[in-house]
């Protein structure tokens, strides 16, 4: 069967580009971060954001033991601050709502700091770039995060932005993501 979170970097893949910077903005345990930093090899920078200091330290520990990260900024802030340490165009952002996997479950992103975080980041994006936002319904809030995703983004004009979402429809509380892609004449 299809695994949606495997998936979604498939369709990041033409994204990449030269000159522009690429951000991880839930860095959890490191994984998205690693991927970036190997496809933005010799291209540019890799920004990973989270708030929780165990994601940092999770995250240096995975780049450390694959002798990665030598492209990549690691803060300890908000992603819905990303316009203060991002002065660059993006070519490629990641989310990964809800929690820390293997941390505290009651400790997750929120509606006003993910949309926040989202709508900056794509003003951050570069014609042709691409964000890739992972929602879990499997909780309150993660059900919550998506519907309100799907209100804001259905409101961008098609001219400018290409919206999708993927989900398995016959599994209601599986991840689910949005694929946003800017306008190459955008």
């Amino acid at each position: 069967m299809v695994d949606l979170l495997e998936l979604h970097k498939y369709f990041l893949l033409p994204h990449f580009k030269e000159g522009c910077a690429a951000a991880d903005f839930t860095m959890g345990n490191g994984n998205d971060t690693l991927w970036l930093s190997r496809m933005m090899e010799g291209k540019g920078r890799v920004y990973a954001f989270d708030v929780q200091l165990q994601a940092l330290k999770n995250t240096c520990a995975r780049l450390k033991s694959e002798d990665a990260g030598h492209n990549c900024t690691l803060i300890l802030d908000s992603h819905s601050n990303v316009k203060r340490y991002v002065k660059e165009p993006l070519c490629v952002g990641m989310f990964n709502l809800g929690y820390l996997p293997g941390g505290n479950k009651l400790r997750t992103t929120l509606r006003p700091t993910t949309e926040k975080a989202v709508r900056d980041a794509m003003d951050l994006l570069c014609p042709d770039g691409a964000l890739l936002v992972a929602v879990y319904p499997g909780h309150e809030e993660g059900r919550m995060e998506g519907e309100m995703l799907r209100a804001f983004l259905s409101e961008y004009s098609r001219y400018k932005f290409g919206v999708s979402e993927f989900r398995i429809i016959n599994s209601p509380d599986s991840p689910f993501f949005f694929l946003i892609e800017k306008s190459a004449r955008a």
